[in-house]
């Protein structure tokens, strides 16, 4: 089974490092080269430009992609089918015109000309509207096209809307909210090695922002621990040898650590330890 990587930008590092992270180590993954092994002998990265990515897909040349949603929606292919949203590289595809023109409403633009470097997406977010506009594709720079008579408003990725403030626009509408997905061809979703890797990415999204908490308690404060812990479908409750302690182990949410764990003690927890979890099936 062949995976499509993203080979350079800002999506490159995150996605190798989650690959590795659900176990599929990329072994010789030099810079320039086209393919890598892994550890598992049935899997192997391609690495292509996450605009290309969606297409290697469809045509075969990989059996899953790991890219940004606005490029799989750019791309518009046929039998592609999303399977995780990833979680990572969010951004916005928003419309905005100048800040101190006439255009403040999506209906102002009817009649006028809109540049991007997603003319897919902004022809159909147009049309969905029944608004008739001429799109012009531009390969860079799109913020600066309003500003020398090229467009009257734009279609672009902001992620924190800085460049667009510098550049003295203002944001109209959002057209798409994007983030990096793992998708395959329809006729191989179904297959087990797919199936696999779809679960072991999703094992470490799972396990992001979870704690391990381990702990000693008394069995007249068991109940009371049970009340205190926030865990997955309840703590695991499990008798110590030699003791009349019994151990309890729970996962909870990172945010709910330091709380917790002044509660635990509070009633009678002891020995409390907590862990980072690298991977979780759930």
């Amino acid at each position: 089974m062949r995976i499509a990587v993203p080979n350079k930008g800002r999506l490159h590092d995150p996605t190798v490092d989650l690959l590795e992270r659900a176990g599929l180590h990329v072994v010789d993954g030099a810079d320039r080269q086209l393919y890598a092994d892994t550890v598992d002998p049935e899997v192997t990265v391609l690495y292509a430009r996450a605009a290309d990515i969606p297409e290697y897909v469809a045509d075969g040349a990989a059996d899953v992609g790991i890219t940004g949603l606005d490029q799989v929606r750019e791309a518009d292919l046929d039998g592609l089918v999303e399977m995780l949203d990833l979680g990572y590289g969010t951004c916005r595809l928003v419309l905005a015109a100048p800040e101190d023109g006439d255009i403040e409403r999506v209906e102002d633009l009817a009649g006028g000309t809109v540049a991007t470097e997603f003319p897919t997406i902004t022809r159909k977010y147009f049309a969905d509207l029944s608004i008739d506009v001429d799109v012009a594709e531009v390969s860079g720079a799109t913020e600066l096209t309003p500003h020398v008579d090229i467009a009257d408003g734009i279609v672009d990725i902001t992620s924190t809307g800085t460049t667009l403030r510098m550049n003295r626009l203002a944001i109209i509408d959002e057209v798409l909210q994007s983030s990096v997905r793992l998708f395959a061809r329809e006729d191989v979703v179904d297959d087990s090695k797919v199936q696999q890797v779809a679960t072991a990415l999703q094992s470490v999204i799972a396990a992001e922002g979870k704690r391990y908490l381990m702990m000693n308690v008394p069995n007249d404060a068991l109940d009371d621990v049970k009340d205190v812990l926030p865990g997955m479908g309840g703590p695991t409750v499990m008798d110590i040898a030699g003791e009349d302690d019994v151990a309890v182990h729970a996962v909870v949410d990172e945010a709910d650590v330091f709380e917790t764990i002044t509660e635990l003690k509070a009633v009678g927890a002891s020995d409390v330890l907590v862990t980072e979890i690298e991977r979780l099936v759930e």
